[in-house]
């Protein structure tokens, strides 16, 4: 649904802004080469489907599927003659690079994380909304606002963890799915991500593109608005987070 949302739009404002967009090439390819060209893509998809595979078949862990993957990459890049000495150094650098600079946001966002705990101010709004009788619709309009004001000041993570305890009784009491609840938190809170000050998507990538914070986070605002129209879709039409589910247990 996400991937439909986010793929519309960018087509659209393609149409819209045709100077914004890449220029292809004139050369007129054939469908007979474009058919052949796809066979180099085809150790990838099976990468892809080897990771993915290994998570949803119970055998790996995502972070034992992600090491599994660098390490089918590095043969694919050797099996292709792309690994070198200068281009396994330069990855590396620039792994390490993203690392340590994720690493210090986390660090940064750990730190306020502490402090608003301390001073329980996460809690306390949590509480204040526990306080109001809500009708379910209503409780979901005033989380969102709550994940997406507490996401402004502090990481995903921190957010779920540091509300959990109250607002689980809460979604019980309502009678919310809690496996529909589940995947609605995960939107909220990427929601959460791309808002400043301290959207940590938003450092990210300022950082990988080196344009302005300001201007990432225009950037990001309509995605902002098109996840936020996802979640009022999952709310209207919950069927769309519950159909499948449902229908692999029932089996």
């Amino acid at each position: 649904m996400l991937m439909l949302l986010f793929v519309g739009y960018t087509t659209i404002w393609a149409m819209f802004n045709k100077d914004g967009v890449p220029q292809h090439t004139s050369e007129d390819i054939s469908w007979s080469v474009r058919f052949k060209s796809l066979k180099k893509l085809l150790p990838i998809v099976i990468l892809i489907g080897f990771v993915l595979g290994s998570i949803y078949g119970g055998f790996t862990t995502p972070t034992e599927a992600a090491a599994l993957g660098v390490f089918g990459a590095m043969v694919l890049a050797a099996l292709t003659g792309s690994l070198t000495k200068k281009s396994f150094i330069d990855s590396l650098l620039g792994a390490v690079k993203s690392a340590c600079m994720i690493g210090f946001i986390l660090v940064g966002a750990h730190f306020l994380t502490l402090a608003m705990g301390f001073l329980g101010i996460p809690r306390a709004l949590a509480e204040w909304i526990a306080a109001m009788s809500l009708s379910p619709f209503e409780l979901l309009l005033y989380l969102t606002i709550l994940f997406v004001v507490l996401g402004c000041f502090l990481d995903g993570i921190s957010v779920v963890v540091l509300t959990v305890a109250v607002v689980m009784p809460m979604v019980q009491q309502a009678g919310i799915d809690l496996l529909w609840f589940g995947i609605f938190i995960v939107l909220v809170v990427e929601l959460s991500q791309i808002t400043p000050p301290v959207g940590f998507n938003l450092f990210v990538i300022q950082a990988l593109t080196g344009k302005n914070i300001l201007y990432v986070a225009r950037a990001a605002f309509p995605f902002f608005m098109l996840i936020l129209l996802g979640l009022v879709l999952i709310s209207v039409f919950p069927e769309i987070v519950t159909y499948l589910p449902t229908t692999m247990s029932q089996r």
